[in-house]
């Protein structure tokens, strides 16, 4: 991924995870990412049980290759899949935005 995507991505995915979660429950549930090479992973991280720990679980990857992005689900083994349902497009935001209303129930359950 070069600077100026890479750019781009921060300052989408930084206002997606600051609008994500509902005010009422941010004591609750946060959301975040990590870029790594060229993957965008979004996480949803919740307060472990009777500790101030905050515990992180993968949602979503978007992996770009070819000027695409990919996405992929990850399984209770941490295993990453491409979703073949979901056409590889250039546009991150469309990809992000498809994640985010979920329509399949895949990603938010």
């Amino acid at each position: 991924m070069d600077d100026f995507t890479k750019k781009r991505i921060i300052k989408i995915m930084d206002e997606y995870v600051q609008h994500a979660i509902p005010e009422h429950v941010k004591n609750q549930i946060r959301c975040s990412y990590k870029i790594r090479g060229n993957h965008v992973t979004l996480i949803e991280e919740r307060q472990a049980f009777q500790s101030d720990q905050w515990v992180q679980m993968p949602i979503a990857q978007f992996r770009l290759d070819k000027k695409e992005w990919k996405i992929y689900w990850r399984d209770s083994k941490e295993k990453w899949h491409f979703i073949e349902e979901i056409k590889p497009r250039e546009d991150f935001e469309t990809q992000l935005k498809i994640v985010d209303e979920d329509p399949n129930g895949v990603f938010w359950g």
